[in-house]
């Protein structure tokens, strides 16, 4: 990601720190003020650390048999789309895992919420030994028997735990979508379609780096570093402030 940068180093070490240390983001304006550079290399900046922090290669959740929590968010405006007064249909809709042994996230933009669509990623992403835990949407209902168990909590009935099994719940998904929502909506402010796969590989980076699971921010921004080799971005669409 240092590629043909004019920036110097001891800089890109500065922000990578910064993206690492700050739990909801920062913004292009924050870094563009401490700079003292244009807006545009402030974007582009963040966007390259963005990439060094996207996974590969990521190990199936719940490959131990563990609980894997999932669901579902709307965020953001689809240009040309108009709101209807209900539904999400003009806002962009995103689809979270948690991996409950390994504390991991693992976060994709997805083009609706059906089980053709989310069926293959479920597929891809989840072991078939792991325990599926998700709420009583029946797009969940009917992927369920993909995997070695499916439970679910009723959230139209006001059941965010169940009573007999307290194991049963999608509190830590929601919890990681208030901090992501939080750094969308009071960081970032605006995001293109396009680019949000990279603020959620980004969130999804320091959700599965995070000081519960030991990794402080010296540690989190160095496993960053080693994660830039191979990462080139080129494209300069500005899509983004904040």
């Amino acid at each position: 990601i240092f590629e043909s940068s004019h920036l110097p180093l001891h800089l890109w070490l500065q922000v990578i720190h910064l993206f690492c240390a700050s739990k909801k983001g920062i913004s292009t304006r924050q870094i563009q003020r401490m700079l003292q550079c244009s807006m545009k290399t402030a974007w582009f900046l963040g966007h390259r650390i963005r990439e060094a922090m996207t996974a590969r290669d990521l190990e199936q959740f719940g490959s131990s048999g563990g609980g894997v929590e999932v669901d579902e968010t709307y965020i953001g405006h689809k240009p040309g789309v108009e709101w209807s007064g209900g539904g999400a249909a003009h806002k962009y809709a995103v689809m979270s895992l948690i991996d409950r042994d390994t504390g991991r996230a693992h976060s994709q933009v997805i083009a609706n919420f059906s089980a053709a669509t989310i069926g293959p990623l479920l597929g891809e992403a989840i072991s078939r030994k792991a325990r599926l835990i998700t709420d009583e949407a029946q797009t969940y209902k009917a992927l369920g028997w993909n995997f070695a168990d499916h439970v679910s909590v009723n959230h139209s009935r006001g059941e965010y735990v169940n009573r007999q099994d307290k194991s049963i719940t999608t509190n830590t998904v929601e919890g990681f979508f208030s901090v992501f929502k939080r750094g969308m909506i009071g960081v970032y402010q605006h995001c293109e379609g396009k680019h949000l796969h990279r603020y959620l590989a980004e969130f999804d980076y320091r959700y599965s780096n995070r000081a519960r699971l030991g990794v402080d921010d010296t540690e989190r921004a160095a496993r960053v570093l080693a994660g830039v080799v191979g990462r080139r971005l080129t494209y300069e669409t500005v899509g983004c402030r904040a």
